[in-house]
């Protein structure tokens, strides 16, 4: 699978290492060209440009910027993201864990990647855990596989991702249409202010399904 990842972060950083080793195509793109070829360099991704390169090159395009910046950098892409399977890991969490969505009352951050990106097909996943985790080989808690939680409205496009969640060592499971993602980063405020704000452990919160 050929495989964009426009960031140089540390999700691009955890993620892309993950599909490199799976044996995808990864090329990283970052408006800092040298933050760029330094990511490429160091999981063997071997190809690096531009966010624009990256839309282009990716039948799969992981979007891992920080929420303010995701609907500009996709707005600017334009028709380079049409067609493409869009995956949105970003949490739009402010000051004290305050949902940044919730202040002016506007849509989810996947909801508007998406009516920045018409024609990309968007799915919400990723965005519970810290980059720590998604660096563990495989994320196995208590000998049970990390869960992946996917919000999205197209089912070839699920499909996809639920892959390559799978290539992470994870569990994909479907949560709903894009129309739920809201829900998904109302949980992501959630939990890192229970994780960081208490320092309590937010796991513990909910029983096993048995």
């Amino acid at each position: 699978m050929r495989i964009g990842v426009i960031g140089t972060g540390n999700m691009a950083d955890a993620l892309g290492t993950h599909w490199v080793r799976a044996g995808h195509e990864v090329l990283i793109g970052g408006r800092d060209g040298k933050a760029a070829a330094a990511l490429a360099a160091r999981i063997g991704a071997g190809r690096h440009g531009s966010p624009r390169a990256a839309a282009e090159f990716g039948d799969v395009v992981l979007f891992a910027l920080p929420y303010a910046a995701g609907a500009p950098v996709a707005a600017a892409l334009g028709t380079a993201l049409r067609g493409r399977v869009l995956i949105d890991c970003s949490n739009p969490v402010g000051a004290g864990f305050a949902l940044l969505t919730e202040a002016d009352g506007g849509p989810s951050a996947a909801r508007r990647l998406a009516e920045a990106a018409p024609g990309a097909h968007v799915v919400k996943a990723f965005n519970l855990c810290h980059e720590d985790v998604w660096r563990m080989t495989p994320p196995v808690f208590g000998g049970r596989p990390l869960a992946v939680p996917l919000c999205g409205d197209d089912e070839e496009a699920l499909a996809v991702v639920r892959q390559l969640v799978r290539d992470t060592g994870c569990t994909p499971v479907r949560a709903g249409g894009l129309a739920r993602a809201g829900l998904l980063e109302a949980t992501a405020a959630l939990v890192i202010g229970v994780w960081v704000g208490e320092g309590a452990d937010a796991q513990a919160m909910l029983p096993p399904l048995v």
